[in-house]
């Protein structure tokens, strides 16, 4: 096992890190901007080093800044947590390169899987299901890709190659509006992403967001443990998550997590990692591979109680799976809200300083949240402040345990959305379950 790794990220992530890096007994190097010397874990790292100024640009994504923190400070490994460098494989191969472990997969693989393109030939190899359209980049030529429309069948979706966070996607319902979209993804996908290529695919008009979690390690061990919905979304961003997905049959369950074990396995895959589908009129689409820690992965600890972070770190030293698939099993039902500090009607972000913080408790309650009194807020990051998530023997019981914690809650100084997850636990429909992923902005009125 390490004796020593640097956590490259911010917020809950990091502090969830820094835990499971104590009870394995590895000790923590927190890299910080100038803006976040006040993080929670920073404050509680064996060691910290500060990595540049407020923007993300000069701090948590300079790649040289991150690795000078390893080498100054001795440290074996780096965690990338979500977001920021976590899906970037130069910033792997680069700490590969400068004597350290990655915790996450390899280079090649990240590549692989953030090509939109090339994961989905992955996957068909795979056996995985996928959404019909194109396996291939769109050509440049006008009559090529409107028979393909027609071949594929209206409405379609042209996809960014190298996209993802909901951006580089245009819908198009008409043969007239097809070429302007295609033309108007390209000049997007180029400047956002620094890759032009767009492919098609046929659009699902009301599906539901399923997911599945697996780890695998560098023995050539994969499992899978169980699915998650995250159909509750607003603007492409999840809101809500559950596991197991309502409606979900076991056998089902195995024959989709069976084929995305495999398909870990013949990739090489190492890690984390979580594969999302589209799910429609019964049947399951692949749509992407995320090659890092989700941050909804607490509801499947929850239902599993099996620990994810500290197996990646485990996988990373080298060591084999802890456990086989016919361990695996789903206990329960587990419910993540995220908090957000946001206006709950206008989402507008609303920095600020936290006045008070009360953490709700109870029977199957878990907070993860690095806010704390007297905490400010930086404007400069993601809106997200925490995480709560219910657990009980039923989803009627998780919900119920959601409702009197998000009553329990408070959070002083500034504006968060727990009145709009409020309003979610008590809706008739969520109380159902299975509502596709445009439910809640038909809601909100935003769809």
């Amino acid at each position: 096992m390490f004796d020593k790794i640097v956590i490259a990220n911010r917020g809950e992530i990091a502090l969830r890190v820094l835990r499971a890096c104590r009870e394995l007994g590895i000790k923590v190097v927190a890299v910080y901007s100038e803006a976040d010397r006040d993080l929670k874990h920073v404050r509680l790292a064996d060691e910290s080093v500060c990595i540049g100024p407020a923007a993300s640009a000069d701090s948590y994504l300079n790649i040289p800044a991150i690795i000078s923190a390893a080498e100054v400070t001795d440290a074996e490994a780096i965690h990338p947590g979500y977001g920021f460098l976590s899906e970037n494989a130069d910033f792997a191969e680069k700490v590969e390169q400068s004597g350290f472990v990655f915790i996450g997969p390899k280079a090649e693989t990240i590549r692989m899987m953030g090509d939109k393109i090339s994961a989905k030939k992955a996957m068909l190899a795979a056996g995985i299901p996928c959404v019909p359209g194109n396996n291939d980049p769109l050509s440049d030529d006008p009559k090529t890709n409107l028979k393909l429309a027609q071949e594929v069948g209206y409405p379609v979706i042209i996809k960014a190659a190298g996209g993802g966070g909901g951006r580089g996607m245009r819908t198009v319902h008409t043969e007239a509006a097809l070429l302007n979209a295609i033309a108007m993804t390209k000049a997007e996908a180029g400047n956002a992403f620094g890759n032009p290529t767009v492919y098609m695919e046929k659009f699902l008009e009301d599906p539901r967001h399923i997911e599945f979690q697996v780890m695998a390690d560098s023995h050539g061990n994969a499992i899978h443990l169980g699915e998650r919905d995250c159909s509750m979304q607003r603007r492409h961003q999840k809101v809500v998550e559950e596991a197991p997905a309502p409606g979900i049959t076991e056998e089902q369950r195995k024959f989709i997590g069976e084929r995305c074990a495999k398909a870990c396995i013949d990739i090489g895959y190492r890690g984390a990692g979580t594969f999302e589908f589209l799910y429609e009129k019964g049947e399951f689409f692949f749509i992407e591979m995320n090659t890092r820690v989700q941050v909804e992965h607490p509801v499947t600890e929850m239902v599993t109680g099996f620990d994810i972070v500290k197996e990646q770190l485990r996988i990373a030293a080298g060591e084999k799976l802890s456990i086989t698939q016919d361990q695996v099993k789903i206990q329960g039902h587990a419910i993540e809200c995220r908090l957000n500090a946001e206006d709950p009607k206008t989402f507008m972000p609303c920095p600020g300083t936290i006045e008070q913080f009360h953490m709700p408790g109870g029977p199957g309650i878990r907070c993860e949240t690095h806010i704390y009194n007297g905490y400010k807020v930086p404007p400069y990051y993601d809106s997200m402040i925490g995480k709560l998530i219910a657990h009980g023997e039923t989803r009627e019981s998780a919900i119920a345990r959601m409702k009197t914690a998000l009553n329990e809650i408070i959070i002083d100084g500034i504006k968060t959305n727990i009145p709009l997850q409020h309003d979610i636990m008590t809706d008739s429909a969520f109380a159902v379950g299975g509502q596709n992923i445009h439910y809640l902005e038909k809601k909100l009125g935003i769809y």
